[in-house]
């Protein structure tokens, strides 16, 4: 069976748990397909959870890793998601951390100085726009 792609609101009821009817149809849903999970979604997801629930990154990254060790999901372009949860593990924004791991080695450019000095601090490769 081809693997469904799921929303971000699928992603935040079965971390949450919050609307019991919907947190139990993500659960039949997960057990009935595999799920593909876009990293554009497990941002937003990141979003929500911190900025909504109050989800530290610690308990954002645990959640991360339970979909990636899940066997049922599938984390489009997973080698740059764990690369970002890493680097949001050690300190920097998930959306940071993402762009970041999407430059993949290339510079990223930026106005950031906050962002310039924590992506030093990882050997990361931000720098000033001049």
């Amino acid at each position: 069976m081809k693997p469904a792609a799921v929303d971000t609101n699928v992603l935040v009821r079965l971390a949450t748990g919050d609307h019991a009817a919907e947190h139990r149809a993500a659960i039949g849903s997960l057990a009935a397909q595999p799920w593909r999970v876009f990293p554009t979604v497990i941002l937003e997801t990141e979003w929500v959870l911190r900025s909504v629930y109050g989800y530290s990154p610690a308990q954002f990254v645990a959640f991360v890793e339970w979909m990636d060790a899940n066997g049922r999901i599938v984390l489009e372009d997973a080698d740059t998601i764990r690369v970002a949860v890493s680097h949001h593990r050690a300190g920097l924004d998930f959306a940071d951390a993402l762009h970041l791991a999407q430059a993949n080695g290339s510079t990223f450019l930026t106005f950031d100085k906050a962002l310039r000095r924590k992506a030093a601090k990882l050997d990361l490769h931000a720098e000033a726009v001049t």
